[in-house]
């Protein structure tokens, strides 16, 4: 007899449906087979369905089974095909009389019969609700997250028993109502803005940094708190939107499941710079998401960033530029959204005190020059602001009063980017630094007074087209933190002056 269950495979950060085919034929020895470029924990997955099957007490037929997994031409991975092929098994041996023709299913199998929680839960729902399915069986650690998608009934298996029994129509699953998610006040850090001691212009450059998603180079000495002043980050941020939270959530589904159900804070990655180019941009055999594309919608924080490979800092050149990221391999090409704001940390040499009154630096001058000229000229035009951070001398870290408290300067932050959400509609865009050139143009309006400072500013500090167009994009940012409509000639020398610091 053959039956057929829906399932779904993933292909970067899209769902593909899958048609799992199970034939059981009365003639021949027993075996169990499964085609259809199964890799490794598939085809590990005969074992899991016969030891489920029998151990939930119903009979694991001694005949010869063939599954395919249709189309037979994608490569199949991952062991949520165990509860389809489970559930087609006992179709085809005519232990479980039920019609799926409009239900999706995936999960893993436990031995004894339990569903796990699988990866990509919120892709597989987004294609089944797109696909025209009307119910989806998951495990029950996956259903929240497969709730975000609406227009879809949720069922929450525990194990394969209550499977049979809702589609036998003997005790059915009660559908999971659709979870509501707040995003008030959900970022969270272990620093708050107030505790870091002096370093005002540093803070400053960071809010304007947080309103417009710019990004920024930190360069000054060891201890002088560019650590604490980039941790302290994700504690001024503004909330996620919706649509935000769903397009993190993705990339997070990819990986592992996702218990929360929607990622509402937005991400803050770390890595640290031994790092491979694969794990910063992306890649593998079967491609995923690196640190770039963890970190959209939010902050990528790479310390000591001349220390990084050269050719991972040039990797990040068009991420930086385009906002995703596509990696090529021979049998496809996949593309990951990066849309994050860079902040990088950086000493002035490798002993980190050239330039210090404070310490002598002990670098020969060719270290110097060598050491700075890890940052090549294309990846120092892609960051909007440039902050020199001064060490503090520790007698003034006692008598310097205590700063502004994250709270208050979130505040300032979320009605910046508000101002540009709405102004930006129209363009389906989110923050100042995701305008083109020729947006900035058309919404960037100058009047001579600020046309005449920038000519001498590009004159003065010989900046690039490129950098002509962040310098307006930061420019925009700052007078949206002041509630203006128009640029004036005091946002552009502000943005200047973030802008000179590179040298």
């Amino acid at each position: 007899m053959l039956a057929k269950v829906f399932s779904g495979a993933l292909a970067g950060l899209e769902a593909v449906p899958i048609t799992v085919e199970v034939d059981i034929a009365s003639q021949g020895l027993p075996s169990f087979t499964i085609v259809g470029l199964p890799d490794k924990a598939v085809e590990e997955s005969k074992e899991r369905v016969r030891a489920a099957i029998k151990n939930t007490g119903a009979d694991f037929p001694a005949k010869r089974i063939t599954v395919n997994l249709a189309p037979a031409d994608l490569p199949k991975e991952g062991p949520s095909f165990d509860l389809p092929i489970a559930l087609g098994i006992l179709v085809a041996s005519g232990q479980l009389s039920a019609d799926l023709p409009k239900t999706l299913v995936f999960g893993e199998l436990s031995l004894d019969g339990s569903i796990n929680a699988t990866r990509g839960a919120l892709l597989l729902a987004s294609m089944a609700k797109e696909q025209g399915f009307e119910n989806l069986i998951t495990a029950s650690a996956n259903a929240i997250e497969a709730s975000v998608v609406t227009g879809l009934k949720i069922f929450p298996a525990g194990s394969i028993k209550e499977c049979f029994d809702h589609l036998s129509q003997i005790k059915p699953i009660t559908a999971l109502k659709k979870a509501k998610f707040k995003f008030e006040d959900f970022n969270f850090s272990e620093f708050d803005m107030k505790d870091v001691r002096g370093q005002e212009q540093a803070k400053r450059a960071l809010e304007i940094a947080a309103s417009g998603g710019h990004n920024v180079l930190l360069k000054g000495p060891p201890g002088a708190g560019k650590t604490m002043l980039a941790r302290s980050l994700p504690s001024i941020l503004p909330k996620l939107t919706f649509d935000e939270a769903v397009e993190v959530t993705k990339i997070y589904s990819v990986l592992s499941s996702v218990q929360e159900g929607l990622i509402r804070a937005r991400p803050f990655r770390a890595p640290h710079h031994t790092a491979s180019s694969v794990g910063i941009i992306g890649g593998g055999t079967n491609p995923k998401p690196g640190e770039i594309s963890q970190a959209h919608r939010g902050v990528l924080f790479l310390d000591e960033f001349p220390e990084f490979p050269r050719h991972v800092l040039e990797a990040l050149r068009q991420p930086l530029e385009d906002g995703f990221v596509t990696v090529s391999r021979a049998a496809s090409n996949v593309t990951f959204p990066a849309r994050f704001t860079l902040v990088a940390a950086a000493n002035p040499c490798p002993c980190g005190y050239f330039g210090e009154t404070t310490r002598t630096c002990s670098c020969l001058p060719s270290q110097v020059t060598r050491y700075q000229k890890r940052l090549s000229g294309p990846i120092l035009d892609r960051i909007d602001i440039f902050v020199n951070v001064p060490a503090v001398k520790t007698r003034e870290l006692v008598n310097l009063p205590v700063g502004e408290e994250s709270k208050i300067i979130r505040g300032r932050v979320q009605k910046a980017r508000d101002r540009q959400t709405k102004r930006l509609a129209s363009l389906k865009l989110m923050a100042n630094s995701e305008m083109t050139a020729r947006q900035v143009k058309e919404i960037c309006k100058l009047s001579e007074d600020c046309k005449k400072l920038l000519s001498a500013a590009i004159n003065r500090f010989q900046i690039s087209a490129r950098g002509y167009i962040r310098l307006l994009k930061v420019a925009r940012t700052i007078a949206d933190l002041s509630s203006e409509e128009e640029i004036s000639p005091a946002h552009i020398a502000e943005a200047v002056q973030y802008r000179a610091a590179e040298g």
